[in-house]
C-alpha cells in the first residue's frame, strides 16, 4: 500500500480499515485461504475509494486510475471463505517473502533509513494498532515528543522517497532486531497494559507470541529470536494467575503456581536451550533466563534471587535502561535486603528518567513499607497511584496505602 500510494497516512488508515473490516466479519463468514491477499484488496479498495473522494484535480484522479489498474492483478475478497487456489493468488503469494502479511509490513515498516526507535514507533502506531499515548508510556517520554517523533518520521519518508517493500532473504537480517523490539513492546503491552480497567488484553499478548513464532521459524539462526519467544512464553504461562476472579491485580509472590501453564514453560525452556546452544547471548535471551528462575522455583521462598540479580547485572551490561534499571534494584532488594534495593532506587528517582513511571514509586513504596518508614512509604504510595494507568493496579496500591495508614 505505501509503495502504491506514496502516502503513509493514507496507507496507515486504510491498513486499520481493513484489520477492523476482518476482526467484523471473519468470526461469522470464516477466515479467507489467503488472509494476506484479501487484507491486501480491502486496504486497495479503501484507499481508491478515499482518493476519488478527495480528488481535486487530475493527480488524484491518476492516481486513482493507476491503483484501479493494480487492483485488477490482485485476487479480489468475496463475501465468505476464498474459493480454490487462483493464479493470482499463486502470483501474490509469491511476491511475499514473509509468509504473513502483518510480519511481512513489520519488516517493510522497519526500513533502516529511518532511526530505530522511529522503526520501532512508526510500526508500533501502523501495523499493532498502539496508540500515541500508549507507545510514549513504552519508550518513558511525554506524549507529545512521541508525536512529533511519528510526524518526524512520516515526513523523512515522504521527502526523501524511501522506498517501501517486503525486503528480500538477505536484508532480513538488518532489520531484525527492530522486528523483534516491535513484538517485544506489543506483547508488553498485552501482558500488562499501560491504562484501561483491565490488567491485561490478550489478543496482544496472543498476537505477539504468534508473530515471534513465524520469526523463529523464518530465522532459525537468530538467538534472540528464539529467546524473545522463550521470554513470551514463560511470561505468559502466568496469565491465568495475575488476577483473581475479580480481576484485581495478584503479586508474583501470591500466585497459586500450579496454576501456571505447564506446557509454556516446558516448551519456553526447550526454546531458550536452543537460544544458548547457538553461544551469542543477547538481551532477550538473559530475560528469558530470569523469567525462567521464576518459573521453575517450586515457591517464592525457593526463587533464587542471588541468580536473578546476576542476571540483571548481565542484562544491564546488555541494555543498559531505566526499566531494567529498576527491576535490577528490585532483584537486589530481595538477594541482599530492602536497604541495598532502595539505595539504587534513590540514584534512579534522582536521576529523573522515570518520572512518570508508576513502577518506580510503587517499588520505592514497598521497600520503605518493608523498612517500616510508613510515612515515607504512604507518600510514595499516593505518588505511584496518581501515575498508574489501569484500574487493578490502582485498586492494589490502594489497598496497600489503606493497611500502612491504619
Amino acid at each position: 500500500m505505501i509503495s502504491v500510494t506514496g502516502d503513509w497516512d493514507l496507507a496507515e488508515e486504510c491498513a486499520q480499515d481493513a484489520f477492523a473490516t476482518a476482526l467484523e466479519r471473519w468470526p461469522s463468514e470464516g477466515i479467507p485461504r489467503t488472509p494476506g491477499a484479501w487484507l491486501t484488496v480491502v486496504a486497495r479498495h479503501r484507499a481508491i475509494d478515499r482518493l476519488r473522494r478527495a480528488s481535486a484535480g487530475m493527480a488524484k484522479a491518476e492516481e486513482a486510475a493507476r491503483l484501479d489498474a493494480t487492483l485488477h492483478s490482485a485476487p479480489q475478497p468475496s463475501d465468505g471463505p476464498d474459493p480454490a487456489p487462483t493464479h493470482a493468488d499463486d502470483q501474490l503469494d509469491q511476491e511475499v517473502i514473509v509468509p504473513d502479511l502483518r510480519l511481512g509490513l513489520m519488516f517493510t515498516c522497519c526500513h533502516p533509513a529511518l532511526s530505530l526507535d522511529a522503526q520501532i514507533a512508526l510500526t508500533l502506531r501502523t501495523l499493532a494498532g498502539l496508540t500515541t499515548t500508549e507507545i510514549a508510556r513504552a519508550f518513558l517520554i511525554p506524549e507529545s515528543t512521541m508525536a512529533q517523533r511519528l510526524v518526524r518520521a512520516k515526513r523523512k519518508i515522504r521527502h526523501a522517497r524511501i522506498p517501501f517493500g517486503v525486503p528480500p532473504d538477505h536484508q532480513l537480517v538488518e532489520r531484525t532486531g527492530a522486528v523483534l523490539a516491535v513484538i517485544y513492546l506489543l506483547f508488553n503491552e498485552g501482558y500488562s497494559a499501560s491504562a484501561g480497567d483491565d490488567l491485561t488484553r490478550t489478543a496482544l499478548s496472543d498476537e505477539a507470541i504468534r508473530l515471534g513464532r513465524l520469526v523463529r521459524t523464518l530465522m532459525p539462526d537468530e538467538p534472540e529470536a528464539h529467546g524473545l519467544v522463550a521470554l513470551m512464553l514463560l511470561q505468559d504461562s502466568r496469565r491465568a494467575t495475575r488476577t483473581d476472579e475479580q480481576g484485581e491485580l495478584v503479586l508474583l509472590e501470591d500466585q497459586d503456581r500450579l496454576r501456571w501453564d505447564a506446557g509454556a514453560i516446558a516448551e519456553g525452556c526447550a526454546i531458550l536451550e536452543d537460544a544458548l546452544r547457538q553461544r551469542r547471548p543477547g538481551p532477550y535471551q538473559v530475560q528469558a533466563a530470569i523469567a525462567a528462575c521464576h518459573a521453575n522455583a517450586p515457591s517464592a521462598l525457593d526463587t533464587d534471587w542471588q541468580q536473578i540479580a546476576g542476571l540483571y547485572d548481565r542484562l544491564v551490561a546488555f541494555q543498559p535502561s531505566p526499566v531494567v534499571e529498576l527491576n535490577r534494584a528490585a532483584a537486589v532488594a530481595m538477594a541482599d535486603g530492602p536497604d541495598a534495593g532502595l539505595a539504587l532506587l534513590d540514584l534512579l528517582d534522582a536521576s529523573g528518567a522515570m518520572a512518570s513511571y508508576y513502577l518506580l514509586p510503587a517499588a520505592r513504596a514497598d521497600l520503605l513499607r518493608r523498612l517500616d518508614r510508613w510515612e515515607e512509604a504512604a507518600v510514595a504510595y499516593r505518588k505511584a497511584i496518581e501515575l498508574a494507568g489501569t484500574g487493578p493496579e490502582q485498586r492494589f496500591l490502594a489497598r496497600r496505602l489503606e493497611q500502612i495508614e491504619a
